[in-house]
């Protein structure tokens, strides 16, 4: 039985950018990393996940939690810089 650790290892994201997919679908973290695994190796999931972090980021604004929001724009820098959007 594979346990969410070695799904983890295998998968295309980090904890923490499962855990906002997480946060805005409002579902468990597994769930959230079999999502962004499918989202991030197709063809416009790259851009789908940006929007669902900066979805995360006005939510947090919205909310005053302006620390969670900072945490989620260095989760979505790093998304960026980690996986370019496919041109194809």
């Amino acid at each position: 039985m594979l346990t969410y650790e070695d799904c983890l290892g295998i998968c295309d994201l980090t904890e923490e950018e499962i855990e906002a997919i997480a946060e805005h679908e409002h579902i468990p973290e597994i769930a959230a990393m079999e999502m962004g695994e499918y989202l991030v190796n197709s063809k416009d999931g790259v851009p789908k996940i940006k929007k669902i972090i900066l979805d995360d980021i006005k939510n947090a604004e919205d909310s005053g939690n302006t620390e969670h929001a900072d945490k989620l724009r260095k989760i979505l820098k790093h998304f960026i810089a980690t996986h370019p959007s496919r041109k194809k």
